[in-house]
C-alpha cells in the first residue's frame, strides 16, 4: 500500500466503556442516578404532584443529557467544555497585516 495508512474513525473507542463512556462520565451519570433515588425515597408520598415528580426527576434527566453521545464530539459535557474554553479561555484575537493592509499615507503619482 505504499505507506499509506488508514487509521479508522472509531479507533478511540477501545479505549471507552461500552465504546462510547469515560469513568467520569459513568460517574456523572450514577451520582444522578444516586441522587434521583434518594429523592423518590424521601418524596415517594408526595409524587402524585407533577412538579414534585419532576423535580425528583430532574437529576437523573440532567446528567442522562450530559452524557449523551453527539457527533464530531465526544459527548454533551465535552461539547460544553469545548464552547466555553473556545469562547472563554483560550479567545485569541488574530490582526491583520497582510500585503494588502494600508500601512498608512499612498504617494500619489502626478
Amino acid at each position: 500500500m505504499e505507506n499509506n495508512y488508514l487509521i479508522p474513525a472509531n479507533a478511540n473507542r477501545g479505549k471507552l466503556i461500552l465504546g462510547f463512556f469515560r469513568g467520569i462520565d459513568l460517574a456523572i451519570f450514577g451520582t444522578g442516578a444516586g441522587i434521583t433515588l434518594l429523592l423518590l425515597l424521601i418524596f415517594q408520598g408526595m409524587l402524585t404532584n407533577w412538579m414534585v415528580a419532576i423535580g425528583v426527576l430532574a437529576p437523573v434527566a440532567i446528567t442522562g443529557f450530559l452524557v449523551i453521545p453527539i457527533p464530531y464530539q465526544h459527548n454533551v459535557l465535552v461539547f460544553i467544555s469545548n464552547m466555553y474554553k473556545y469562547f472563554f479561555v483560550n479567545r485569541q484575537r488574530y490582526y491583520w497585516k497582510g500585503w494588502c493592509n494600508n500601512y498608512g499615507e499612498e504617494e500619489r503619482s502626478k
